[in-house]
């Protein structure tokens, strides 16, 4: 009688180990999937999970009609860089068998923008937003080609 119980007691507590790691799993995805999340609404492009250094967090880059966003959340926390259109200097995209590389640079010498292990289609629409947004900023939104007005100290009446 006692080896039978033994070995109920011993199933039992197989079961709790395996429901304790199944749990522990199940919390361990949804964190994942919600740190994979978009970030932010609007023009959104979300790195490949396939591509490398995206596997459990793809970096994600949004883009808005004044900055650019470059947003890679991690364990705990994120990292966030922002760029305003007017310090883009030019945007290059690396295409490979797969994936395309977007590289940001910026006007004022910091560090460029590189995002790895995008599709092809979305590194070309990041391409043309951020063109876009920096012809309607340069044509009318104050930009350094915008006529400035001269006051001339004459009173007109």
């Amino acid at each position: 009688m006692t080896g039978e119980f033994g070995a109920t007691g011993d199933l039992t507590w197989l079961w709790w180990i395996v429901a304790v790691a199944v749990a522990t799993l199940a919390v361990l995805a949804v964190w994942v999937w919600s740190k994979g999340r978009r970030f932010t609404t609007g023009d959104v492009f979300r790195a490949s999970r396939l591509s490398s250094g995206n596997r459990l967090f793809p970096t994600q880059v949004a883009i808005t009609p004044t900055s650019v966003v470059h947003y890679t959340p991690r364990w705990f926390g994120r990292r966030e860089e922002t760029i305003h259109m007017a310090h883009i200097a030019s945007v290059k995209i690396e295409t490979g068998m797969v994936f395309s590389d977007v590289l940001i640079e910026t006007s004022g010498g910091s560090d460029p923008i590189l995002c790895h292990g995008h599709g092809k289609g979305d590194a070309a629409r990041m391409k043309d937003l951020i063109e876009k947004y920096q012809t309607e900023y340069y044509r009318g939104r104050g930009g350094p080609g915008s006529p400035v007005p001269v006051e001339t100290g004459r009173i007109d009446r």
